[in-house]
């Protein structure tokens, strides 16, 4: 009799779980992962005879199934009562996309790199705030550390001291082709796992530190180095990073305009003239990376601060991208706000600045000083304008995945004054990064059969270098973490 029972219930439960994988509606978006989830492939009977379209039909069904977060947040909430977590056995570490000549040292001499090296001291950050903190490791090899409403997930670094190289050469070749007419500024921002790593999991994680100065030993003179490691290691004690999230806080965003705003020379207002504003309950994108149920259950303020006493304008123009985050077509420019509001627990509050990456951005302020700066970055950068419309009279944003543009005709004919290189270290460790800001000096705009325009013709003239000849690559995920 007991086993019919047993049979009966797994009878019952595997028909129940068939029931709701095969006719309820499948999931399109995770949360939880924050990714569109795959879609029903096109049938073609030439992927039939490849196997491609069965291959891909097993992809969607599995990827978007019903229930997808909830099954997720389930299984992660049974393995933490009963204590599973990833071994340390099964743990890999690389930084984003290791570039091509990442480990050369280029064609700068030993001595010139030493005395570039001089010329900024950064100094070494050490760590009093999660040093004696026990660790974990979770999926993807993301360290967990603290406990409760404390706890802070933190991805590790895999690049090595002689990385970067060509991110500080783009750097370079923009000085080469702007000139004088134009400050170039570069900045690296290292992640969260530089100042909150425990000393008992820092073999889990390469030091970030030596990847910066490396750098700075490879930027020409001309370029201006901002040393927000220094800066940020200042205010570790201080929100400045967030804690479910891979992204730094927009107070540390905060920081980094101050001290970007001191090495180009122009005004800067603290924070006192600024409304303090808070999205509570925010979960960020560690939550769905670590697989990791602490995470969720420590939810926290996106606090962000919105300037006063002066006035702007905010211009965007949308980039339409394929399933492949490839730019297909470009809208129209349109204003909308700066900032934008999320509701208490949403988990897009990261993009209150600009509303996201996928578009080109520009501020017009009330400051008239006849600075206008733009601001090459990844998602990290969107920390950064909100704090310059003291300081410019327009900031342009402009996202290395996504431009289309001729860059050179357009800093002539917007008049720029200043480019900042801003990106993460990840971000700048890859060749698609700094590859995509030497293919910016000479695309073509996106308007189907425009004529180079003027600007462009009378632009300054220059050498393509060996990554702006090269094929171009596929553009990388938003906001993905590797």
């Amino acid at each position: 009799m007991k086993n019919y029972l047993y049979i009966g219930i797994v009878a019952v439960v595997f028909l129940a779980i068939a029931v709701v994988f095969d006719t309820f509606p499948r999931s399109t978006v995770s949360e939880l992962e924050k990714r569109e989830l795959a879609t029903f492939p096109e049938f073609t009977w030439e992927r039939l005879a490849s196997g491609s379209f069965t291959s891909e039909v097993s992809t969607w069904f599995s990827d978007s199934e019903p229930y997808r977060d909830v099954f997720m947040t389930m299984s992660m909430q049974i393995k933490d009562l009963i204590g599973i977590a990833p071994s340390d056995d099964n743990v890999t570490f690389h930084a984003s996309d290791t570039p091509q000549n990442a480990e050369e040292s280029g064609d700068r001499s030993q001595a010139s790199q030493e005395q570039k090296s001089d010329s900024m001291t950064i100094a070494d950050y050490e760590n009093h705030i999660n040093a004696d903190e026990n660790a974990k490791i979770a999926n993807k090899g993301i360290i967990i550390v603290g406990k409760g409403d404390k706890v802070r997930a933190l991805m590790a670094y895999g690049g090595g001291p002689k990385g970067c190289v060509g991110y500080a050469q783009a750097a370079n070749k923009y000085k080469e082709v702007f000139g004088d007419k134009v400050n170039i500024y570069c900045m690296v921002i290292p992640t969260a796992a530089e100042f909150y790593c425990p000393d008992k999991a820092k073999s889990r994680t390469n030091p970030q530190l030596p990847t910066i100065r490396n750098v700075v030993a490879h930027l020409d003179p001309g370029v201006k180095p901002v040393d927000v490691y220094t800066t940020l290691g200042k205010h570790a004690n201080e929100d400045i990073y967030l804690r479910t999230d891979h992204h730094w806080s927009p107070l540390g965003g905060y920081y980094a305009a101050q001290e970007f705003a001191r090495v180009a020379g122009v005004p800067f207002k603290d924070l006192s003239h600024y409304e303090r504003r808070v999205t509570h309950g925010y979960v960020g994108s560690m939550y769905g990376y670590s697989k990791d149920i602490s995470i969720k259950n420590a939810p926290e303020d996106f606090v962000y601060y919105v300037p006063k006493g002066v006035e702007y304008t905010t211009t965007y123009t949308n980039y339409t991208i394929n399933k492949n985050y490839q730019v297909t077509g470009e809208g129209k420019p349109f204003t909308a706000p700066f900032f934008f509001k999320f509701k208490d627990g949403h988990g897009g509050a990261y993009c209150t600045m600009m509303g996201g990456d996928t578009k080109l951005t520009q501020v017009r302020t009330s400051t008239h000083n006849g600075r206008r700066v733009i601001i090459l970055k990844d998602s990290f950068g969107n920390m950064i304008p909100g704090y310059l419309f003291f300081s410019f009279e327009e900031v342009h944003v402009i996202d290395s995945r996504y431009f289309t543009k001729d860059i050179i005709a357009y800093v002539a004919e917007n008049k720029i004054t200043d480019i900042l290189f801003a990106n993460n270290i990840f971000k700048a460790y890859s060749s698609h990064t700094y590859g995509s800001y030497l293919r910016f000096l000479h695309q073509q705009w996106s308007r189907p059969g425009a004529e180079p325009s003027k600007a462009k013709k009378d632009s300054i003239k220059h050498k393509e270098s060996p990554a702006t000849s090269e094929k171009q690559e596929t553009p990388e995920k938003p906001d993905t973490i590797h």
